[in-house]
């Protein structure tokens, strides 16, 4: 039936499966990631001041659509200003991405906007059912102003439960497309996992989308690890203006399933991309490297390669056509922090 869905015993629930790679997520290894978290020593797991934001004005968002556009929300939600229309991919505004609010990784970072300042909706893409990436709180909030979410395959069930009605929900395998006015939305493949508790693995697709009007083009990758698919997507759907690329929360040990951002910047190549926006990062502690890390070396990697990259404050703007260049706004928040983890290394070399 479905590229991602594993025919399995009829007692069962049917599961979704990588194409090309065995198994998903890389369980085999939790013992030496448990060890990696034990013996973790970093300079900045989350930023020691408030890191720069752009906050969008009501006015701003209730006004027409002059240009096609984007906002950088945090993580990997994205707002995005298209042939008139407003999308939102994968929004979490919920203070915590975890099932409970009382724990669980903290924001870095306020909302840009408030939430009753959103226009219509055209339509919420989900990318699959992690708690970083599908926010029940956020989608409730959202509910009244949205015209469509569009998930992949079972993705759904959750909505369903949680009241969304049925028709406003478009659940899409791989290469499958909806059109949403004259916005083509289509579901493609991805190299990752879902699961929201401890039974349910593997039990809903995931998925990266392209999204086309008549303004532009945009790829948004949710979550993966870097694979083949990336070429096949841009072979038959590129070149695209802007890639929305996931570059934050790897590591060695789970890279089949989160790129390393050398790997995110070689995804946005292969998948013909004009300009690239890294994205899941800078809002959740999620993984072992500095909060920071993930646009240090996708920023070196850009320049190696030749590869127009764009890292907006959060807020900020981005025309989709004709992007600004790239913001070191990081830089600055980086240095103060390993001159202040250097001074108290030392200070506690000099009490031993």
């Amino acid at each position: 039936m479905a590229i991602g869905l594993l025919n399995g015993c009829s007692v069962e629930q049917p599961k979704f499966y990588n194409s090309g790679m065995e198994g998903s997520a890389g369980a085999s290894n939790m013992w030496e990631i448990a060890k990696m978290y034990f013996r973790a020593e970093r300079a900045a797991p989350k930023p020691s001041a408030p890191i720069p934001m752009r906050e969008i004005p009501a006015a701003e968002l209730a006004e027409p659509v002059s240009a096609a556009k984007v906002y950088r929300l945090g993580h990997s939600s994205v707002l995005i200003r298209l042939d008139g229309e407003t999308v939102l991919t994968d929004p979490v505004f919920s203070e915590r991405a975890s099932p409970v609010q009382w724990m669980g990784p903290k924001r870095f970072h306020p909302l840009p906007f408030e939430l009753t300042s959103l226009p219509r909706i055209a339509a919420v893409v989900i990318s699959h059912d992690h708690y970083d990436h599908l926010d029940k709180g956020s989608i409730l909030a959202l509910d009244e102003k949205v015209e469509r979410f569009l998930v992949p395959l079972k993705v759904g069930e959750h909505l369903r439960r949680w009241g969304i009605a049925d028709d406003k929900i478009v659940e899409l395998d791989w290469w499958q497309s909806h059109a949403v006015g004259s916005l083509k939305f289509t579901a493609t493949p991805a190299q990752h996992f879902s699961g929201r508790g401890l039974g349910d693995r593997d039990e809903t697709l995931w998925a990266g989308w392209a999204i086309e009007g008549r303004e532009g083009k945009i790829f948004f990758s949710g979550d993966s690890g870097y694979f083949d698919g990336f070429r096949e997507i841009g072979k038959r759907l590129g070149p695209f203006d802007l890639t929305l690329i996931e570059t934050g929360a790897y590591n060695a040990l789970w890279s089949k399933i989160h790129m390393l951002p050398e790997q995110s910047v070689q995804a946005h190549i292969d998948l013909q991309g004009r300009a690239m926006v890294p994205i899941h990062n800078s809002t959740f502690d999620l993984a072992l490297h500095d909060w920071f890390e993930p646009l240090e070396r996708a920023a070196a990697a850009a320049w190696e390669r030749n590869v127009r990259l764009i890292t907006p404050v959060i807020g900020a703007a981005v025309a989709i056509k004709h992007p600004q260049l790239a913001e070191y706004w990081w830089q600055d928040m980086e240095e103060a922090a390993l001159v202040e983890a250097a001074a108290q290394s030392a200070e506690e070399g000099a009490l031993r």
